[in-house]
């Protein structure tokens, strides 16, 4: 491996010169896929000339080290990066072929800033521009080069020097791509590189069909997996011609793109399906409750009834018998009567009582609800949310596709939502942002196949607190938004306080 190995750095070059990906910023990848970790990050002053960041080697790797003069500017950040000590790729496990360095925001999004390329030696170089002027850096092992979100393979972190200039932001949480996702049934997916007669970009190029393929692209990206078929067989032909390297590396880099695309493609769907399943299984459930206790209350009522016709039966045979007794006969037929008007109001009462509990049952079973004189009060905490922003995070999508499945299946019910804020930041600010977050719920709900008739939505931003605003746990109780689920069905109209 050695021996053929210091072919790797022309190769890696001539890669990165004809086909550098545009940074790619993180996509959305199911929570059981990914690990999370955390990182320091700097704030470089845009203008304020470059500064150095070292980078020590991981467990991974603890004799790699490197060095980047970072330069912030208004048109982006300049990263000039040297690595050194670094292992062959496939020392680390034969599905990795590569090395990426990538960019960190302190609110966890990623940035893929291109193939570091090393020699024989283990040292290498990569200049990149960064979008932003606050990030951390880290440096992974990569089955190929166009990958949007980094492995758990983490070679290299960056750290501050005693006179790097910028502002730290410490512990930032960002996710890192499993391991186990670029294996099939337990085997690595990649072979050994002959790199003295094929180009390192071909073996990426098989590495990512074949994991793309291995993640159901077949099945749920087929029309993006085929494009990736078709330009790996190009690819193939191009190695198998003898083709000029630029050809076969330019085919061999776009069958990569084509792969990375479907397998992230094919990701997304498959954890749509799966959010689908379990909404149609609470939905399910939801309605077998419902008809079980439904066949219970018709069953109850003819036992009723049966009793209040025998009852009438033998106060006819009474009045025949006695008819002297007219006048108190019929003082106990409308006596009688008053009970059973009291009897069937009472039935109706236990009958609300007992949905509205069902009911509560259920919710709680999916989000903390209450029960209130305004109705059912389901409360949706501010983890739910991205920070300071209000687009659902997938546990939450998760949940209100079981609420709204169980909503479905008792008709006559209204939800009204509210969003609620801390009295940190702007009130104007806070009130948007409720109302943001308010409107997103409803808009979920009605995708779900809720009427938009039988939702509202506002925003009340710091009013109404539930706890004291003066203490994080307060405010983190406070950042919330409310479900409040009424209608006569459960006892409570729209609108009750």
């Amino acid at each position: 491996m050695r021996t053929s190995y210091k072919y790797l750095l022309p190769l890696f070059c001539l890669s990165f010169v004809l086909n550098v990906p545009a940074a790619q910023e993180t996509k959305t990848v199911p929570d059981a896929d990914v690990v999370s970790r955390s990182i320091k990050a700097v704030g470089y002053e845009v203008g304020g000339g470059s500064t150095k960041m070292i980078f020590n080697g991981t467990s991974v790797a603890p004799n790699a080290s490197g060095e980047a003069k970072v330069e912030a500017k208004k048109s982006g950040t300049d990263i000039d990066l040297k690595v050194k000590g670094m292992p062959l790729p496939t020392s680390l496990g034969p599905e990795f072929l590569t090395y990426v360095l990538w960019t960190v925001s302190p609110d966890g999004s990623v940035a893929n800033q291109g193939e570091v390329p090393i020699d024989k030696n283990g040292d290498g170089k990569l200049q990149a521009s960064a979008q932003s002027q606050t990030f951390a850096m880290i440096v992974t092992a990569e089955p190929y080069f166009a990958v949007q979100l980094p492995s758990e393979e983490v070679l290299l972190e960056n750290d501050t020097k005693k006179n790097t200039k910028g502002k730290i932001y410490p512990d930032n949480n960002f996710k890192l791509m499993k391991r186990s996702q670029y294996t099939k049934e337990g085997n690595p997916l990649a072979l050994t590189p002959d790199l003295k007669n094929i180009p390192l970009d071909v073996y990426e190029a098989r590495n990512a069909v074949e994991i793309a393929k291995s993640r159901g692209a077949e099945k749920y990206a087929g029309e993006i997996f085929s494009k990736a078929s078709s330009s790996l067989q190009m690819t193939e032909n191009s190695v198998a011609s003898k083709a000029e390297k630029k050809v076969v590396v330019t085919n061999a880099r776009q069958t990569i793109q084509f792969a990375e695309d479907a397998r992230l493609l094919s990701s997304q769907r498959q954890e749509a399906e799966r959010i689908q399943k379990e909404k149609d299984a609470a939905a399910a459930e939801a309605a077998a409750k419902a008809k079980a206790e439904a066949e219970a209350q018709a069953a109850a009522e003819a036992k009723r009834q049966a009793e209040l016709n025998a009852a009438k039966e033998a106060q006819m045979k009474a009045e025949a018998e006695a008819k002297q007794a007219t006048a108190a006969a019929e003082q106990a037929r409308l006596q009688a009567k008053e009970q059973a008007a009291k009897e069937e109001a009472a039935r109706a009462e236990a009958q609300t009582a007992a949905l509205r509990s069902q009911l509560l049952s259920q919710l709680n079973a999916v989000l903390q609800t209450s029960d209130t004189p305004r109705g059912l009060v389901v409360n949706m905490a501010d983890v739910l949310f991205e920070t300071g922003k209000y687009n659902l995070s997938q546990d939450a999508q998760l949940k209100l596709a079981k609420l709204s499945g169980i909503i479905q299946a008792h008709p006559g019910l209204n939800l009204g939502i509210e969003g609620y804020t801390d009295t940190t930041g702007a009130e104007d600010f806070n009130m948007k942002l409720s109302q943001q977050r308010a409107d997103t719920v409803r808009e979920f709900l009605v995708a779900q196949g809720l009427s938009g008739d039988i939702i509202t939505s506002k925003g009340l931003g710091p009013s109404n607190p539930v706890a004291d605003n003066n203490t994080t746990a307060g405010r983190k109780a406070n950042r919330r938004v409310e479900i409040i689920v009424s209608g006569e069905v459960i006892g409570t109209k729209m609108g009750t306080t």
